[in-house]
């Protein structure tokens, strides 16, 4: 109680009259000092989008929700809002533009990801079955399927003779994902695959693999990783960003669950419970960067 009660006074009286005094001892309002005092990334994003997003100004608080191409405007219109005259801090609208950038293509991203999600695979779409099938040839070169359901599907790690009914809770995205792994770190993807095949520390490589994409998919959604995309997207976070995201997941998973020798892949829930906070720990961090380093 205490503390909803001193954070309300922070932000409803002292954090204005704290911005205003710094305002006429700097002669910048909080963004630019925001823009100007620290190096582009996660911090300097995350400072500027909460200035936004605390703004009393609707202008401020607008850009938020802009479109790409209307980000020139918006700043512009806020540099109008705040008088800043570009001759006077002349670095302001590139910076304030690309912090803008970052927070309005999260956002997008998180629209974009969520549509995949909510795509069912369907066997009669044949883009859908291309990429299952690609699936397979990626992972298993050299054996091929005896027909489209079978229990070959089995060695990859889904659960039943067709695959499609293991996709229902992430839909076209948890194909997706693994697909990506597959094409884009295909030695690493059928390493994870073969550690996945273990007699003893085995475990289901597809449906682990899914099940990493709801683990991605839910730290996206509460922004949690904003920090990584700050840091490691200079511009717009894109599809191919979360897909790499994920990449990093399903390789330091491996490593995690070989490390860690679960006594049965009946503890799965907890050694997966007990990784998501490994994960959620690095992303408090706001130098954090999870990007997938192969070990040679």
């Amino acid at each position: 109680m205490l503390a909803c009660i001193l954070q309300y006074f922070y932000t409803s009286f002292l954090r204005y009259w704290l911005k205003w005094f710094l305002r006429q001892a700097t002669g910048k309002c909080e963004l630019q000092r925001i823009c100007s005092g620290y190096k582009p990334g996660a911090t300097r994003t995350s400072k500027a989008e909460y200035s936004l997003q605390s703004s009393k100004s609707k202008v401020l608080r607008n850009a938020l929700t802009a479109t790409r191409d209307d980000l020139p405007q918006c700043v512009g219109q806020i540099m109008q809002e705040k008088n800043i005259k570009p001759q006077k801090d002349p670095l302001f609208k590139d910076s304030l533009q690309s912090c803008l950038l970052q927070i309005t293509g999260y956002n997008q991203l998180y629209v974009e990801v969520e549509e995949l999600r909510k795509q069912v695979f369907s066997s009669d779409n044949p883009d859908h079955e291309s990429k299952l099938l690609k699936l397979w040839d990626l992972l298993m070169p050299s054996v091929k399927l005896d027909s489209r359901i079978t229990k070959q599907w089995g060695d990859i790690g889904f659960q039943g003779d067709d695959p499609k009914t293991d996709f229902r809770g992430m839909g076209l995205l948890g194909l997706i994902n693994l697909v990506f792994f597959s094409e884009n770190y295909t030695e690493e993807a059928r390493q994870v695959l073969s550690h996945a095949n273990h007699p003893k520390l085995g475990y289901s490589y597809a449906i682990v693999g899914i099940n990493l994409t709801e683990m991605a998919y839910s730290l996206l959604k509460s922004g949690t990783l904003k920090p990584h995309f700050y840091n490691t997207v200079l511009g717009s976070p894109e599809l191919q960003h979360f897909h790499q995201l994920y990449c990093y997941l399903a390789y330091e998973f491996d490593k995690f669950w070989l490390s860690e020798e679960p006594e049965s892949i009946m503890l799965f829930n907890e050694y997966r419970e007990k990784f998501h906070k490994k994960v959620q720990l690095h992303l408090e961090d706001p130098d954090v960067c999870l990007t997938l380093r192969v070990q040679n």
